[in-house]
């Protein structure tokens, strides 16, 4: 697998006084693309129909649940780009029709209605997942059947396959750059809180090694089941250990009660920040800008980011679903998704799975968050990396970006202190 190994060099753009923290992505170990003993390509006869002035694509995504408050916008952003792409007259010719299913947030309903989609709707692709359990648990139905997945969330990285594109960060495009920054800020000592699953023990397994070999203290680490509402005693814990910054992995509405509590102790962004990585615009919204303000957030795309795309990005959303509907990260990242697979496809000419995989390498798209390229090798996407700092008006403004997009390295084979992470 070729990889990018130098590292980007990085500016700052208004560092903030205080220190920060970085929290990131959800998944472990997986099957590289191609590797010996994959199953992906297995043979499952297709049943995708391109005869007619149509072509089905799934939209799966938790419309229920913990995870609900996070991804009914990435359903939205995925929507959007289909009616753009139909104005448009479509892809090859042929309007874009949407199946939607709610993954309800349970990875085993997931892969139930990733199989429905798949084997009874026959979509071309596949767009959604949020959690690392979900893209785990979607992941060999999508080889078995060859078909495609798009997923579009920052995740902990080392896993690639063949019937996955991933279009949210890996590791070394957020987690990295984030550690990074908080070490340029003198951050010495970090407390690490998660949900306890695939994404925040894998994350924080990668910002253990890294600490150890940059010499930051690890504090204290502590983990909850997703949905949980109670954080008094890891917020005592994080008060008492007098940590210089959090990394925060929670995913889903934990993130509401967790600031706070974390307000309610008398913590803030001033004496100890806490840096997030499953937090944009819109969770803002149902934590309270007052709860949050001032605290840090490790993302690839924020609504502030001032570019003629994403003007006419946040434009055309707030058209379709409201003034007050913030964009953000994950939801912008599935909105890029689908036109790279529109652009795949056409490059391709043809929708079959094999000739989208094998035309994708090099495939760009002048995305909201800047042009992104898919390297047809580990199926991840170049990404530039954003530090951004959450404010009173319910958005994240950027404090710190890479010097242009990072080349994806999922497995971080350019670092000497991850050897052995992937286990592969």
């Amino acid at each position: 697998m070729s990889v990018v190994r130098s590292r980007l060099a990085t500016r700052a753009i208004a560092a903030p006084a205080a220190l920060v923290a970085v929290g990131l992505v959800l998944s472990a170990c997986g099957s590289r693309a191609g590797d010996e003993g994959s199953t992906t390509g297995s043979g499952a006869a297709s049943c995708v129909d391109t005869s007619g002035d149509t072509v089905k694509v799934g939209s799966l995504n938790s419309l229920s649940g913990t995870m609900a408050i996070s991804e009914v916008t990435v359903r939205d952003s995925i929507a959007l780009a289909v009616e753009e792409i139909n104005a448009d007259g479509g892809v090859l010719g042929k309007q874009i029709e949407i199946v939607s299913e709610d993954g309800a947030s349970e990875p085993t309903v997931f892969a139930e209605k990733a199989e429905k989609l798949i084997g009874s709707d026959c979509v071309a692709a596949v767009f959604g997942g949020w959690t690392s359990s979900s893209r785990k648990a979607m992941l060999p139905v999508f080889e078995d059947r060859n078909a495609l997945l798009y997923y579009p969330v920052q995740y902990e990285g080392l896993e690639s396959s063949s019937n996955i594109f991933y279009t949210g960060a890996t590791t070394n495009q957020q987690i990295v750059p984030a550690l990074d920054y908080l070490k340029e800020q003198g951050v010495k000592s970090l407390y690490l809180v998660g949900s306890d699953y695939v994404f925040p023990q894998t994350a924080n397994r990668i910002i253990k090694a890294y600490a150890e070999a940059n010499d930051i203290e690890i504090k204290g680490e502590d983990y909850t089941p997703l949905g949980s509402t109670d954080f008094s005693t890891i917020v005592n814990k994080v008060r008492t250990a007098d940590a210089d910054a959090v990394f925060n992995t929670l995913n889903g509405d934990s993130n509401v009660a967790f600031f706070r509590e974390y307000t309610n102790a008398g913590l803030n962004a001033k004496d100890m920040p806490v840096v997030s990585v499953s937090i944009a615009e819109e969770e803002v919204g149902g934590i309270g800008a007052q709860n949050i303000e001032g605290q840090l957030t490790a993302w690839n795309y924020y609504q502030t980011v001032d570019s003629p795309e994403n003007t006419s990005f946040v434009e055309a959303y707030k058209a379709k679903y409201g003034a007050n509907k913030p964009t953000s990260d994950p939801m912008e990242a599935a909105y890029t998704s689908v036109y790279l697979w529109k652009n795949t496809v056409e490059k391709a000419e043809s929708f079959e799975v094999d000739d989208v995989v094998e035309a994708a390498d090099g495939v760009t798209f002048d995305a909201p968050e800047g042009t992104v390229t898919i390297d047809g090798d580990n199926h991840h996407i170049t990404k530039t990396a954003r530090i951004g700092e959450i404010r009173g008006d319910g958005l994240i403004y950027t404090v710190w970006e890479s010097d242009g997009a990072i080349e994806p390295d999922p497995y971080l084979e350019s670092y000497d202190w991850a050897s052995g992470l992937s286990g592969n």
